[in-house]
């Protein structure tokens, strides 16, 4: 028996610090086509006024359930807090400061559902705080596996979507960084693959203190997840790694 009986996409949005940005992001997925969609926010006891903006957005529209968490938790405790809230038989991700493109849900749907995908990807683009285009794409290949993604971070979280009747429930590792990546392998080990669709249906937002522009600390955190969390032996764990600061180089500064 099917673990969810409808249709909706369940929008998972952690929420810490985004005031700049949370409207734009909200708005985004608002103005989506596909019919049936959920936005789930979890506000992770952000001290800014992120909060009031989004009780204001929920004046108008019907679909958005805010929570706030107890304390200060991460981003992983955010979104496991919002899949346990969430009802859609898919979940997407979608931080607080990043956009989708019009039409992202209905294309990336209907190719889901073409391929009977349990996880789909997009390409994506990068935009200043702005909003402005920086130029940057990350490109996506139709078929990402489990090996293959010990070797890059080629799915981004905001252009993810998951289908529960096919992976099952499940939560985020709990970890401070990197959560995104320590959950795609965990649910691919087993060998789901991901499909991506080439297109740009998101826009990452690149920000001063983001965690992705410090690349140290993300091929330290590659390290961690692949070591601790998959159990991987530090041999093979030390090639990964070298494989994934090397296509990391190539697609930085040579494409």
């Amino acid at each position: 028996m099917a673990l969810y009986e409808n249709e909706c996409v369940s929008v998972i949005i952690p929420v810490f610090k985004v005031e700049r940005f949370i409207e734009q992001t909200i708005l985004s997925v608002v103005n989506q086509n596909y019919p049936d969609i959920e936005i789930v926010l979890v506000d992770d006891c952000s001290p800014d006024c992120s909060a009031a903006i989004i009780k204001n957005m929920q004046e108008k529209y019907t679909n958005i359930v805010y929570y706030k968490l107890d304390k200060n938790s991460g981003a992983a405790v955010a979104r496991n807090k919002a899949l346990d809230i969430a009802t859609g038989r898919y979940v997407a991700f979608l931080d607080g400061d990043d956009m989708w493109a019009e039409g992202k849900l209905e294309k990336q749907m209907a190719y889901m559902k073409k391929h009977n995908a349990a996880i789909s990807c997009t390409a994506m683009d990068t935009v200043d705080e702005k909003g402005q285009a920086l130029g940057s794409v990350r490109n996506v290949r139709e078929k990402i596996t489990y090996k293959f993604l010990l070797h890059n971070t080629m799915i981004a979280t905001s252009t993810t979507i998951i289908d529960r009747n096919q992976t099952g429930d499940f939560q985020m590792p709990l970890r401070r960084g990197g959560q995104d990546y320590a959950t795609w392998l965990m649910l691919m080990r087993n060998g789901i693959v991901c499909c991506g669709l080439d297109e740009v249906l998101s826009h990452y937002r690149v920000v001063s203190n983001s965690l992705s522009s410090n690349k140290w600390k993300s091929i330290r955190q590659v390290w961690e997840i692949q070591t601790v969390n998959e159990g991987i032996n530090k041999v093979s764990a030390a090639i990964n790694v070298c494989f994934f600061v090397v296509n990391g180089f190539i697609k930085h500064f040579i494409k």
